[in-house]
């Protein structure tokens, strides 16, 4: 009975979303908590990022992080790059981006490329879920590979809250996040 629910419930908020509304212009800014398992280090901080669509199917992003961790060490990461997005279907986005990665943990750091692949999906009207995963190959601190899940709740046509959570074998952050859209 409560997965019929919960299945009817689903379909009944997914009927009228559209990937169609997906907005690829927009400034976001948030805060995070991050883990780095590799030096039991933890730390929190800010983020701030934002994405401009070049046309229909292209995007330009970027990506800042800093953090304060434990025992007085700073941590940040920025990345930059280029994005293409194509709809699968009606309530779904494919998500593909290469990017430049830099970071930096203390007195080191480093730099290298990024690739990510993932979903953008319009669970509702009001609600967007997405997933994703990314490759980063640093120069001198070799390759890792991450997980994200997010979800973004509408609260007007420009304005939007969510929550994200990101896993890599050393890494793991969790963030509350606003964004501002501007296309559309």
């Amino acid at each position: 009975m409560l997965r019929s629910t919960f299945a009817i419930l689903l379909l009944a908020l997914s009927a009228s979303a559209s990937a169609e509304d997906f907005d690829y212009t927009f400034l976001s800014a948030g805060y995070g908590i991050v883990n780095f398992d590799a030096i039991n280090a933890d730390g929190d901080g800010f983020i701030i990022g934002g994405s401009y669509a070049i046309n229909s199917d292209y995007h330009v992003f970027f990506d800042y992080q800093s953090a304060g961790l434990d025992f007085g060490v700073d941590a940040s990461t920025f990345d930059a790059g280029f994005g293409y997005h194509m709809g699968l279907s009606d309530q779904v986005d494919f998500v593909a981006g290469l990017s430049y990665e830099y970071v930096e943990v203390g007195n080191a750091d480093d730099n290298g490329l990024g690739l990510s692949l993932g979903l953008r999906f319009a669970a509702s009207e009001m609600l967007e879920l997405n997933a994703g995963i990314k490759l980063i190959d640093l120069n001198d601190s070799g390759n890792d590979t991450g997980f994200e899940v997010a979800g973004l709740y509408k609260i007007n046509e420009q304005f939007s809250v969510g929550v994200k959570g990101d896993w890599t074998d050393d890494i793991s952050t969790y963030s509350l996040t606003g964004r501002m859209y501007f296309g559309n």
